[in-house]
This record gives C-alpha cells, sequence and structure tokens, in this order.
C-alpha cells in the first residue's frame, strides 16, 4: 500500500488484514499506520525518495496507490515495482472526465477524459494530475495488470477533506441549520470502507481497466443525511429546509460552501450525483446504509476531541455562521421543515 495511514488508505490497509492478508504500506511517517503491517518511510517528491523501498526485498500480489499529486511520482513508483507486483491499482477520480462528467445514460466509463495529462508530468491541476497518474501506472503495468478506479464523493471515518465533519459538527452545535433543498434530493457518494472492500475484490478478481466508483444514485437523499446526522449527534438542531433558488441567491457556493449538495437539475449534479455505477455493482460494489456511515464518522470524531484531520492541499469546507444567520433570517419559514 502506497500511503496507507490516511482515509481511504487506512480503510483499505484495515480491510486486507481483516482478510488476513500480508501488509506493507509505503508512507512518509507522519501518521502511525494501523498496528499489524510493515512500514517503510520515504517521501515520492523527494530525491531517492523511494529508496527504502527499492532496497525492501519484498514482493507483492499487488500494489494499491491513492497517490493525487504529480503523475510522475507514480510512475517512479510503478517502474520500481514492475517486476515485484503483480498488478497495480490506482485510486483516480471520476474529475479525469471532461465536464460535464458521464452522468446515467451517458457514456460511463467510456467517457472522455481530459486532455494535456501525461504519465511524466509534474504537478498540475487535480484532474490531469489522477488522469496522469492513470496513464503512468498503464504505461509501466499494461492495460491487463492495471486497474483505475474513478471513485466519486468518498464520506465515512477518518474523513481528512472535512465534508461530512463539518455537517456533523455545525448540526452538533445545535439551533436552526439551514438545510438546502429539496429534501429528497438524490446523493451519489461511497462509504471509504465499502470502496476498499471493492478494490480488494477486485484484486481477487484480476480486474482492470476502469471504473467508476461511488454507490448508486439515491443511495441516500440531503434530507436523510442530515437527519442522521442530527441522530448520530443527539443535538437539538431545527433542519430549516431552503430553496436551492434563496441558496444561490445568496452567493453560497455549492459543495464547498454547502458540502455534498449540489442545485438539481445543473451539471454539477449530475455529474456528482447521478453517475452509472452499473460496471462496479456488477463486480460485487456493495454500499453500507447512510445511517452506519454517518453514525461511524461521528463516533469517530468524537473521539479525536471533534476536530477532523484536514488535508493541507484541500479548502476548508463549510458555511460561516453570519452566512448562514443571515439567510435563515431572510427566508419565510415554509412547510416541510424539520423541528
Amino acid at each position: 500500500m502506497l500511503g496507507g495511514t490516511e482515509f481511504v488508505g487506512r480503510a483499505v490497509v484495515a480491510a486486507a488484514l481483516g482478510r488476513g492478508w500480508e501488509v506493507t504500506v509505503f508512507h512518509r511517517g507522519r501518521h502511525r499506520p494501523p498496528p499489524g503491517v510493515r512500514s517503510l518511510h520515504g517521501d515520492r517528491t523527494a530525491p531517492d525518495g523511494l529508496a527504502a523501498l527499492a532496497a525492501d526485498a519484498g514482493s507483492w500480489d499487488a500494489v494499491i496507490d491513492t497517490w493525487s499529486a504529480e503523475p510522475r511520482a507514480v510512475l517512479a513508483a510503478a517502474r520500481l515495482l514492475r517486476d515485484r507486483a503483480g498488478r497495480y491499482v490506482y485510486v483516480s477520480s471520476r474529475s479525469v472526465y471532461t465536464w460535464p462528467w458521464p452522468s446515467l445514460g451517458g457514456a460511463g466509463e467510456e467517457g472522455a477524459v481530459v486532455e494535456g495529462a501525461a504519465a511524466d508530468a509534474g504537478p498540475t491541476d487535480y484532474a490531469r494530475d489522477k488522469r496522469g497518474g492513470e496513464l503512468a501506472a498503464v504505461e509501466v503495468f499494461g492495460a491487463a495488470d492495471s486497474l483505475l478506479a474513478r471513485a466519486g464523493l468518498i464520506l465515512g471515518p477518518y474523513e481528512n477533506v472535512g465534508r461530512l465533519p463539518w455537517w456533523l459538527t455545525r448540526i452538533a452545535r445545535g439551533g436552526p441549520v439551514l438545510a438546502p433543498g429539496p429534501r429528497d434530493l438524490p446523493l451519489q457518494y461511497i462509504d471509504a470502507r465499502d470502496l476498499a472492500d471493492w478494490l480488494l475484490g477486485a484484486v481477487e478478481q484480476r480486474l482492470s481497466g476502469p471504473y467508476d466508483l461511488v454507490g448508486p444514485s439515491g443511495h441516500t437523499t440531503m434530507g436523510e443525511l442530515l437527519q442522521e446526522c442530527v441522530r448520530a449527534t443527539g443535538a437539538d438542531a431545527e433542519l430549516r429546509w431552503t430553496d436551492p433558488r434563496t441558496v444561490l441567491d445568496a452567493g453560497i457556493e455549492p459543495w464547498t460552501q454547502l458540502p455534498v449538495w449540489t442545485p438539481p437539475g445543473t451539471d454539477l449534479h449530475d455529474s456528482a450525483h447521478r453517475g452509472d455505477v452499473s460496471r462496479a455493482l456488477a463486480t460485487g460494489l456493495v454500499c453500507r446504509p447512510v445511517r452506519e456511515t454517518v453514525a461511524d464518522t461521528w463516533r469517530w470524531l468524537t473521539d479525536i476531541g471533534g476536530t477532523a484531520p484536514r488535508r493541507p492541499d484541500r479548502p476548508a469546507p463549510g458555511l460561516d455562521p453570519e452566512t448562514e444567520a443571515k439567510v435563515l433570517a431572510g427566508a419565510e419559514a415554509g412547510p416541510g421543515q424539520d423541528r
């Protein structure tokens, strides 16, 4: 496992250990890996950063890589491991598709991808970096021995982006909460642990090529997600469902200032929450209930003191209290509010 100490990588390691697999993690040493692994240290961005991996005599059935920066780091690792590993699994992103991303009834995994990516490139932008990582994996391991898991929205314990932790923290404060409507808005996400289980199953099945990895559209709704946040926290919170137009007219950014939420009927919503994942479902993807994802994330968040770790390369999500209060004060209290 390249990485293996945070969020998705950590979930993969835990799932592999749970299956009785022998796991080696190669990481920078900033976070402690789960117990039970062999641990190698190195910084993939530094000169000779792979030295510890090169000096190790190990060989592996598969390598799983979650890298999201410069593609040349994936290329270097893949070249080093080509004769010592059977398969290369690269956790990519649906962001590699040209905008808008494929949605239900669209091209699926055959959709057009971003241009300008290269396997040996330095850091550019997230989409091209991820596509470059894909190209690097395929260039070295070949199409038959490389798997490209194009993940969508990922939630769950150990999340270091801050989307679900922000909602949980906000609702835990209680009081009126700006809840962006409609309440029945279908959402699409994957719990990091379900992603991990699918990845390991894919290794066992020797799957190759691209797969869009996210739960089915409508696996939950905006209403169910926020109500589960209320349930998990036990907070005295009042979800005030607000019309999407009111939210947008206030200058609030979907997805970032109100994490997970995207306005219905837009390219943003269709791309983020209406992807076709039939290929992944046909190969064994199973998604746990939203109640479990929310409750486990809240339990983890409280266990670490209530403040989630956050990746330094991602902006902090969430809406400031002043803007929220202003919108709530200006919106009429319509029917269908949770009290």
